[in-house]
């Protein structure tokens, strides 16, 4: 009898903007995360690839800095998406409505 009963548009909207907060909140976590990553990801390829630069010859003569930036961005763009998605679907998971019971077998 309850599926016959029609919501006021009130208590639709207010869902509606609950789950868009919840939503936004989500990702702004992710981006945050993301970024951090983005910036350890940096850091950890920029070394080595400069530092290879300079010492390997093979890197020396091969590595243009196009392809030392191409290197160091590719690594943290990876780093960026793969944390930001993680993050936004751990955060969704955690506030989740539908949590499923722990069952013991």
């Amino acid at each position: 009898m309850a599926k016959n009963v029609a919501q006021s548009p009130m208590e639709k909207h207010s869902l509606t903007s609950f789950d868009q907060q919840l939503a936004k909140r989500c990702s702004h976590e992710g981006v945050k995360a993301g970024v951090k990553a983005a910036v350890v990801a940096t850091i950890a390829s920029a070394i080595p690839t400069f530092a290879s630069v300079r010492m390997l010859p093979w890197a020396k003569a091969n590595l243009n800095p196009t392809a030392q930036a191409l290197i160091i961005s590719t690594a943290a763009g990876m780093a960026y998406f793969i944390v930001a998605d993680k993050t936004i679907l751990a955060t969704a998971r955690r506030n989740s409505f539908h949590q499923s019971p722990n069952y013991e077998a």
